[in-house]
């Protein structure tokens, strides 16, 4: 049987009619009786008592109606339902994210995703690069924004990663009585022999400056470590130090003002990551297109210097 079937004989068993039912079903009167039949030879029963002028139930007829009628109800419920995700009046999407990015551009994107989809439940994961591959893998997030990092290549085998921004790093000291200078760029010398508040081990840009700093040859001078983004940036802001940070991060903090550094190569590539076996949900391919667009509005304020984007 199908929905169809099941629709005519409900029509026909609320009207009792066969004429009355084909028009309120927009169908030919030939076209609902043969409905009606092959449902018939289907189940094995007949349906109705055929009469002169007068269509009545029978005992298989009357077990099947509200039957049919649930089948029907369940059928549009599933229909609304899925009506709603694809018009994302309802769903979830869950998103990873370094904590820079947690802080900067995905903070920015939320406020006007939620106005514009209230429906959609968010679930954000806050980790590091190395850690979101791991939970696109075990399918534990929908897409992740991540950043270079140093987990193997074969990490990567499952995963479809598109460039989405190259974003400068830039130091961030207390706006009032810092030390930087302002007119010149922070070369690695200057940032190695200021005191610096420095993240933890397991955040990206920790790997990005120790790295840079042991090319050098540079032993930087450390006030405080260990704290995460968002104490960190509170360190700075009271003079604990400076920081290095992506320059998305600096923006909109009056407290803080930011340096370009002396070296171009420090910057970071930000990309979209999903399972190259998952297709993302319509709530998953709306926040993708609200962080291009939340990029590209950064971009015009000046924080990233170059981007890379694709919709595929």
């Amino acid at each position: 049987m199908n929905l169809e079937q099941l629709r005519s004989f409900t029509e026909v068993a609320r009207l009792g009619h066969f004429t009355r039912a084909a028009e309120g079903l927009h169908v030919t009167q030939p076209s609902l009786s043969r409905q009606i039949a092959t449902l018939e030879t289907e189940l094995g029963v007949e349906l109705f008592h055929r009469a002169r002028g007068n269509i009545a139930l029978t005992a298989a007829g009357e077990r099947l109606l509200p039957r049919a009628r649930r089948m029907l109800t369940d059928a549009e419920s599933a229909r609304a339902e899925m009506a709603e995700l694809a018009g994302l009046r309802a769903g979830r999407v869950r998103i990873g994210a370094t904590p820079t990015l947690c802080t900067s551009l995905v903070a920015e994107t939320l406020t006007g995703f939620r106005a514009r989809y209230p429906g959609v439940e968010v679930e954000i994961l806050e980790r590091g690069s190395r850690s979101l591959i791991a939970s696109l893998a075990e399918g534990a997030l929908d897409l992740a924004l991540i950043v270079d990092t140093e987990a193997p290549a074969a990490a990567f085998d499952t995963l479809d990663r598109t460039p989405m921004l190259t974003e400068r790093l830039v130091v961030v000291e207390r706006a009032e009585g810092g030390a930087i200078s302002a007119s010149m760029p922070v070369t690695l010398d200057q940032l190695a022999a200021t005191p610096q508040v420095m993240f933890p081990d397991s955040y990206d840009l920790h790997t990005t400056m120790s790295r840079a700093f042991k090319a050098a040859g540079l032993s930087p001078v450390v006030a405080v470590h260990g704290a995460e983004m968002d104490a960190s940036l509170r360190f700075v802001e009271r003079g604990l130090g400076v920081a290095v940070v992506p320059a998305m991060v600096a923006l909109d903090r009056p407290l803080l003002r930011a340096h370009p550094l002396a070296d171009p190569a420090l910057s970071r590539t930000v990309s979209f990551a999903r399972r190259a076996d998952m297709t993302l949900t319509h709530a998953g391919a709306a926040m993708r297109d609200a962080l291009l667009a939340t990029t590209a509005q950064l971009t015009a304020a000046g924080a990233v210097t170059a981007r890379f984007v694709s919709r595929a």
